[in-house]
């Protein structure tokens, strides 16, 4: 911005702020990235003008578990369950990706997300085959001017030929990472650490991940108890035995828990991350939002994988508050019996996505609400669009009715990254061309040297759970 301060003013302000609350006209002014008032009038003098007359306001949405890379292979798993996604994405075309691919990947998936309104994501990136994939995922966020969390994962594509070497040189490598882009801190991108799945490798290197994680203070980030039937995503109270649970996790998915794992969860002060679209396309079970209300926990959303579903939290709000409404209507209705009253409302949805997933994050003092000392995350929602005429009801617009080209204005630290539904910084048509052009090279590559995808052996899940297994016999417990 010219004058470094900005007022954003007329419009329907949101504030997810229970001390300010709802205003049904207000102004909120920002001054260096930071928001400073919020009221029904707001006088500032040399300041560049937002007119949002018509339109809501709101915090930023945040998405707290995106494997942004593969928005490079958008919607390729569209029929694909959790199996074919693993040999299909994670051992098919993950280890085809070049440095380029990923940083372009993280570019694309970002930009996505911010026109959408997304203004944070916890980026967990596990595509890493060489240091200069893992140089190229962070650098496609800074392009993109996007807040992240940037979750480095140790996982190996390539088991039968890394190009990395061992989880040592991995555990070297991530220092590296560290000290070379977080060591000073951006402002936007913060240092996290997505763990290999547990009981899918050798339990000292679950254990090694953690420790270097907090010798850095990095957030960490797992997927927890989702695959039915199988020793992997597991460990829950084996962690809980190590001492290493703790309030830095966010757990995602937790379809597959039971009662002592979700308490030894609530001990640790863990939090949630449920990925809806993706949970109940790909049978991974019932999204967890009534256990999270059983338990005390504060649910937060996910977008997941691009390769099958929507990058817009829009979709997963309403896919999240359609399939909890209908779970805790069920037994009810197989009764002969009708509701009588909506058990979550549509304001929920907008927490599971702002100060929720502030406080998944650690960025609960930064994020998440529009309130003075916080940065200054917005976004503006209205236009002309059909959707959004009449306005009877701000959440259930909000929740129900829009879609990502009624985000006309998106601010990122202040500063503008989409205006009047366009992208400012960031070409999207120029994006998309280049996307196609490099999934189509990528695929050839895996065609060229004879991978079919997704590639699922016969009985992959049989084959590998005796690995599994002895990885959680190893632990003694």
């Amino acid at each position: 911005m010219a004058s470094g301060r900005t007022l954003v003013t007329g419009g329907h302000v949101i504030s997810m702020d229970p001390a300010i609350g709802d205003l049904p006209t207000g102004d909120v002014l920002i001054s260096d990235g930071e928001i400073v008032a919020v009221a029904p009038v707001v006088e500032a003098d040399g300041v560049d003008v937002i007119d949002a007359t018509g339109h809501i306001v709101l915090p930023g949405l945040i998405d707290t578990h995106r494997h942004t890379w593969q928005s490079l292979v958008r919607g390729i798993c569209a029929d694909w369950p959790l199996g074919d996604y693993y040999f299909g994405i994670r051992l098919g075309i993950s280890p085809a990706m070049t440095p380029d691919d990923v940083r372009l990947g993280q570019l694309v998936g970002a930009a996505d997300a911010l026109s959408a309104g997304v203004t944070t994501l916890l980026d967990f990136s596990h595509t890493n085959n060489t240091p200069d994939h893992s140089d190229a995922a962070v650098q496609g966020l800074r392009d993109a001017h996007i807040r992240a969390a940037h979750c480095h994962g140790f996982f190996e594509s390539s088991p039968g030929g890394s190009r990395f070497g061992t989880h040592a040189d991995r555990l070297r490598d991530f220092r590296r990472l560290a000290d070379t882009w977080f060591r000073d801190g951006d402002g936007l991108l913060s240092l996290g650490v997505s763990l290999n799945e547990v009981f899918g490798v050798p339990w000292q290197a679950t254990l090694d991940e953690f420790a270097v994680a907090r010798e850095y203070g990095a957030l960490l980030v797992n997927h927890t108890g989702c695959v039915w039937g199988s020793s992997i995503t597991g460990g829950v109270l084996e962690l809980d035995a190590a001492g290493v649970l703790g309030p830095d996790i966010v757990h995602v998915h937790c379809n597959a828990l039971t009662g002592e794992e979700w308490a030894a969860l609530v001990r640790s002060g863990g939090k949630v991350s449920i990925s809806v679209e993706t949970e109940l396309n790909m049978g991974m079970g019932r999204p967890v939002f009534e256990a999270c209300r059983r338990h005390g926990l504060a649910p937060t959303l996910s977008a997941d994988v691009t390769s099958l579903n929507s990058g817009d939290l829009w979709h997963q709000m309403r896919f999240g508050l359609g399939f909890d409404r209908w779970d805790a209507t069920h037994a009810l209705n197989l009764s002969g019996r009708m509701p009588d009253v909506v058990t979550t409302p549509a304001s929920d949805a907008l927490r599971w996505t702002t100060v929720n997933a502030a406080e998944a994050l650690g960025l609960g003092d930064r994020i998440g609400s529009l309130t003075p000392g916080k940065r200054a995350d917005l976004v503006l929602v209205g236009g002309d669009a059909l959707e959004q005429h009449p306005r009877t009801d701000p959440y259930g617009s909000l929740v129900f009715q829009t879609t990502v080209a009624d985000v006309r204005t998106v601010l990122v630290d202040g500063r503008v990254v989409k205006r009047d539904g366009v992208l400012v910084d960031l070409d999207a048509v120029d994006l998309g061309r280049r996307a196609d052009a490099a999934v189509d090279a990528l695929l050839g590559r895996i065609a060229d040297g004879g991978g079919t995808l997704p590639g699922t052996p016969p009985g992959a899940w049989d084959a590998l759970e005796p690995v599994f297994a002895e990885h959680r016999r190893a632990v003694g417990r």
